[in-house]
């Protein structure tokens, strides 16, 4: 690219790089004290300084800031691999970082919008991208390898086919947003393409929504990086950070769009409810949750139809796993971003050798039987059960020799183990553990299968952790409990990270 006032823009990324990882601020610092290190897109700088200072005040916890453009921090932790938390300002990044395998957790912020920013009362009388092709405007942009904005535009334009026309009418590139706005506020530049955000934070600006702008927002983005050695502390900031009631509103005074948040809490209590099937699967899985993020998880498994009737009835949880999708389906007004996870199969199960040769479902009307099944009102697998055995018109001799109903399918596992019952239709996945000590009936039957779905409560008042807490339950190690538990796994990843 030629400039038009011969702009060395090597020498100016050369001098930001080598002060990127600078700290914001080294004077006074007790090395007893607790920080977080923080790598912050420079476009977001005024909030995230304001809202450190606030939680300094409030936990006696530094939070070291260190500023650039997005795509100059991110090509740099690569390098670095030390730090807490990357912020970004534009998601696209956070991906990058999340596919280079050195960004676990993510926290949507705000939106922002590119506009082209002049010096108040608009002296030049720019209107849209096509007044910027014009020889006599000076015009700055950010560079596309170093910020978010950079790189944005240069999609757009790229598009709308107006790229190549402006890089040849660029007066200079700046690696940060702030410099674009603060050489047009000096007067050093006519017009520029920054955030609204950014040109709503100087009284010396006014900015234009350009048509083929205005059609692209990005969101404002958190992650906490793989290397934090506090990753609790960092989580703890991030909610702060997009908390309703802590940072957001500075996001929204600052000219932001601050996304919806979770309210603040310290240490959240969240309750979950999940069908029983799932327990083994999940349980321990959630208590590394709940070390890593600083949160309190109260668990209830039940049979699906007693969670459901107590939903119903006004428990409100802040996240609910079903046992199967027609236990879901009875409250799905109650909650959103509704996701299959896994799905188990209807097995029967017999004493060690099958010593009443049972086969098939028909074999369990066999006259002196004794068959657990679990409770059609109380459990999802009870109420699936029921609708297998009705649609092959045999519920009626099968229930004849019911001896036992339970809420949940464990407790016939542990009565057909102590030699109580003949048989008992459960879950696969609940005779995992014990496949030494019994017999397993597949059934090959298409009905014979149950769904696990996962909601997020419309009225909780964390739906983004409880979303935090999804991702961990479909992760990859949380993948391998329900393989390993006989499961089969339906979650896809493409399909939720769109």
């Amino acid at each position: 690219m030629i400039f038009k006032n011969r702009f060395n823009f090597r020498i100016i990324t050369a001098i930001m790089i080598a002060g990127v990882f600078a700290l914001n601020s080294c004077q006074n610092k007790d090395p007893q004290e607790k920080s977080i290190l923080l790598y912050c897109a420079a476009g977001v700088k005024p909030v995230v300084e304001k809202v450190a200072q606030e939680y300094y005040k409030e936990y006696g916890i530094r939070i070291d800031l260190q500023y650039g453009g997005s795509g100059t921090l991110l090509s740099n932790l690569r390098i670095a691999k030390q730090g807490d938390l990357y912020l970004a300002g534009d998601k696209s990044y956070i991906d990058e970082g999340i596919a280079y395998g050195f960004i676990k957790e993510t926290q949507p912020l705000a939106f922002m919008k590119p506009v082209i920013a002049v010096a108040k009362g608009n002296p030049k009388g720019i209107q849209t991208i096509e007044d910027l092709l014009n020889e006599n405007i000076k015009v700055a942009i950010a560079n596309p390898d170093a910020a978010s904005i950079g790189r944005l535009t240069k999609k757009i334009l790229s598009k709308s086919g107006q790229w190549e026309d402006l890089k040849n009418n660029v007066t200079v590139l700046m690696p940060t947003v702030n410099e674009v706005a603060n050489s047009i506020k000096i007067g050093a530049i006519d017009a520029g393409i920054i955030w609204d955000a950014t040109a709503n934070q100087y009284e010396e600006l006014n900015f234009i929504k350009d048509p083929v702008l205005n059609k692209h927002t990005k969101n404002i983005t958190i992650g906490v990086l793989k290397y934090s050695k506090d990753p609790t502390e960092a989580l703890q900031f991030l909610r702060y950070l997009s908390a309703r009631d802590k940072g957001l509103p500075i996001f929204k005074e600052l000219g932001y769009q601050p996304i919806k948040g979770d309210i603040w809490e310290e240490n959240p209590q969240l309750l979950f409810f999940s069908g029983g099937v799932n327990r083994l699967a999940i349980d321990h899985t959630i208590q590394k949750f709940e070390k890593r993020e600083g949160v309190d998880v109260a668990r209830v498994y039940n049979g699906c139809g007693i969670l459901v009737s107590q939903m119903k009835t006004g428990q409100k949880p802040d996240a609910y796993l079903s046992c199967d999708i027609s236990f879901m389906t009875q409250v799905e007004d109650r909650f959103t971003d509704i996701t299959d996870i896994s799905k188990t199969r209807i097995v029967i199960a017999t004493k060690k050798g099958n010593p009443k040769n049972i086969q098939n479902l028909d074999d369990l009307t066999k006259e002196g039987l004794q068959i657990g099944i679990c409770n059609h009102k109380q459990s999802a697998l009870g109420s699936l059960t029921k609708r297998l055995l009705e649609s092959k018109e045999i519920w009626d001799e099968v229930y004849k020799n019911v001896r036992s109903q339970t809420p949940t399918a464990d407790l016939l596992v542990n009565q057909i183990r102590t030699g109580s019952l003949d048989a008992v239709i459960v879950y696969e996945a609940n005779i995992s553990q014990v496949k030494d000590k019994l017999d397993m009936v597949k059934l090959n039957d298409p009905q014979a299968m149950a769904l696990q779905n996962y909601g997020i409560s419309k009225n909780s008042d964390h739906q983004y952790l409880m979303k935090r807490l999804l991702n961990t339950l479909t992760n990859t190690s949380s993948k391998k409990n329900y393989l390993d538990l006989g499961f089969s796994w339906e979650f896809n990843d493409l399909k939720n990270n769109e």
